[in-house]
């Protein structure tokens, strides 16, 4: 029993001042070694500051960079022979061809075809053929109805042996 009469002196004794205040003492001496190796924050703008003259700093150099490369001469690849000209003078010589070029007779416009209902259209397979083929039978979404002309794309035009429509002259009074 002499034991357990020791422990509970030992449980109930209290920590001499001195040990409390070497606690306290060791806890501030960690603070200052922490605030001396860190330092103190940087709390100013200049850090935002100096990312913004950067980033402007950025901008300016490639608008410069563009800037050069539209309005002067130069090599892209020298061994190939391919260079840059500025683009004033590229749309110049753009203008220039294209002025130069014969304009392309515009073909007619095609008339939209009558619309089908759902008596007349047949049936659609219910799932697409493998490998995207079409089957046989299968409706054409595009094709006109069997046993119907196909519609004339304006009064003005004819059916060539080809199947592309060409201009029929013009009837004059």
């Amino acid at each position: 029993m002499a034991g357990t009469e020791s422990l509970r002196q030992v449980a109930h004794s209290r920590a001499p001042l001195s040990t409390w205040f070497g606690i306290v003492l060791l806890f501030a001496l960690f603070g200052i070694i922490v605030l001396a190796v860190i330092g103190p924050a940087p709390r100013g703008s200049d850090y935002e500051e100096t990312r913004a003259k950067k980033r402007v700093d950025n901008l300016k150099t490639s608008r410069d960079e563009a800037t050069r490369a539209l309005t002067t001469y130069g090599w892209i690849d020298k061994n190939k022979g391919v260079a840059h000209i500025p683009i004033e003078r590229a749309m110049k010589l753009t203008v220039a061809e294209l002025a130069r070029q014969k304009p392309a007779p515009a073909g007619p416009i095609a008339a939209p075809g009558p619309q089908t209902t759902a008596s007349q259209a047949s049936p659609a397979p219910a799932s697409p053929a493998p490998g995207g083929s079409p089957q046989p039978g299968a409706a054409q979404p595009a094709a006109s109805p069997p046993g119907q002309a196909p519609a004339s794309p304006s009064p003005q035009a004819t059916q060539s042996p080809s199947g592309s429509p060409s201009p029929a002259p013009a009837k004059t009074p």
